[in-house]
């Protein structure tokens, strides 16, 4: 499809290519917090607050830095999901504004890697977490991992509409989880370790570097709005209902990511949160004891669920616009003839999940390939300025605001953080280069059949 065919005609409706529209504004709103909050925020806000020296305020300042970068990316794509509203979003984008070799490398890196290694790592984590509850031998854990995955599998092939109405509910019940927890801690804790400004602290870590290390992990935390746009084509008005609900979607998260922090802060003090690798079990535990810290781990298990199944119900449609391409298996084009899912993708996606969680090899994997992920995110946010200089309709519809300015920061901001991995870490990032590579010859061997 040239661009210069696109319709920008707020009327037209979107090509579904046979999968049914089903998804509304509060599915997609839904949609974007539920993926993004898995256990990021469970967990993360400690190392965020050691890098940065203790420094309540830096600490804060890389949340919100975090925020501001994922809203800039997200208006972005909402104009690009506006403009072009078809099924695969990122790589559709990629594809027609950068042809169909970087758009192959994204969906392999993501089908190989980012999104099974994510449904991995949270159905392993899953099974972590529940041992709390219920003593699990080794073999257990990794059945019941397995079946987590069996789960929103099944779910997902049986329609859209029902893993969106899981994925709503789950995604309200842990929003209010963390609210209340929030809450909870500020008003048992003590508000006066939220210290706004120390000086000294502030001077010893005030570089570039520890905020940039610090903002991967927050990135890490933010990872997965992106993932929204992959299901522009089963949504009803996707040239409204996109732009609002990145806007609305990233502003909760940077609310709530926030709100939590000064939570742990008053409940622990930024010595103690700095040095826990599980901050808001412990919070809870010192403010209201042990048994509702045990009340924390059920919240996590839920988001956790809730994050695996987001990433089920949007990541093989990436696939699925592949193999209508002729770039993937050609099977993953095929939609589901009683329930209109993409069926094949979806089990595509399960069982190399399934793999990865059995073999273990997920993490050293999301680790190399982590700041590649951004790096294409940079890439098809790059193509808004290939689409509106092709476009031949103007309408009056959505434009994201401070063009060309917005998506500029954003990707020139995401070059930073991505060069500063490569500086830093040059082993890991060699090694991420080297997991894309492999899609090289692979693309030679599609792109010839």
């Amino acid at each position: 499809m040239a661009v210069s065919e696109i319709s920008c005609d707020a009327s037209a409706a979107p090509a579904t290519g046979g999968l049914r529209p089903v998804l509304r504004l509060r599915d997609m709103v839904l949609l974007i917090v539920g993926t993004v909050i898995g256990s990021g925020i469970f967990l993360v806000p400690g190392p965020v607050l050691k890098a940065v020296g203790n420094s309540v305020p830096l600490a804060l300042l890389v949340w919100l830095i975090g925020g501001v970068l994922s809203l800039l990316g997200a208006l972005t794509f909402g104009e690009l999901s506006a403009m072009n509203p078809r099924t695969g979003g990122l790589y559709v984008y990629i594809r027609d504004g950068f042809g169909r070799f970087p758009a192959f490398l994204f969906g392999w890196v993501l089908f190989f890697v980012v999104s099974t290694g994510s449904i991995a790592t949270l159905a392993v984590a899953f099974s972590n977490y529940l041992a709390e509850f219920l003593p699990l031998g080794f073999w257990t854990a990794k059945l019941l991992s397995l079946a987590v995955i069996a789960v929103i599998t099944f779910v997902n092939i049986r329609g859209t509409r029902q893993s969106a109405d899981l994925q709503n509910s789950a995604t309200i019940v842990k929003l209010v989880a963390i609210l209340w927890m929030s809450g909870v801690l500020i008003y048992f804790g003590h508000p006066s370790r939220i210290a706004l400004s120390s000086s000294a602290t502030l001077l010893s870590t005030n570089s570039f570097s520890a905020v940039a290390l610090a903002t991967i992990s927050v990135l890490w935390a933010y990872e997965g709005w992106q993932y929204a746009t992959f299901a522009a084509g089963e949504t009803l008005n996707p040239r409204r209902d996109f732009p609002l609900a990145f806007l609305v979607g990233i502003l909760i998260l940077i609310g709530l990511y926030i709100f939590a922090n000064l939570g742990y802060i008053a409940a622990l003090g930024p010595a103690v949160v700095a040095n826990s690798d599980r901050v808001a079990s412990a919070a809870v535990s010192a403010s209201l004891g042990l048994a509702f810290g045990k009340a924390v781990t059920v919240a996590i298990l839920v988001s956790i669920f809730s994050a695996a199944n987001s990433i089920m119900l949007t990541a093989p449609r990436v696939y699925y616009a592949m193999a209508q391409d002729g770039l993937f298996f050609r099977r993953l084009a095929q939609v589901h003839p009683r329930f209109g899912t993409p069926a094949y993708a979806i089990a595509a996606t399960a069982v190399w999940a399934s793999l990865l969680a059995a073999s273990g090899t997920f993490e050293q994997l999301l680790t190399y390939v982590v700041f590649i992920g951004w790096a294409f995110y940079a890439l098809a946010a790059a193509s808004i300025f290939t689409y509106r200089r092709r476009e031949t309709v103007t309408v009056v519809r959505y434009r994201v605001p401070g063009y060309p300015w917005t998506p500029l920061l954003f990707i020139g901001t995401v070059a930073a953080v991505v060069l500063n991995t490569i500086f830093t870490q040059p082993g890991r990032a060699a090694m991420g280069l080297a997991v894309v590579a492999t899609g090289v010859p692979a693309y030679l061997i599609w792109r010839r059949n």
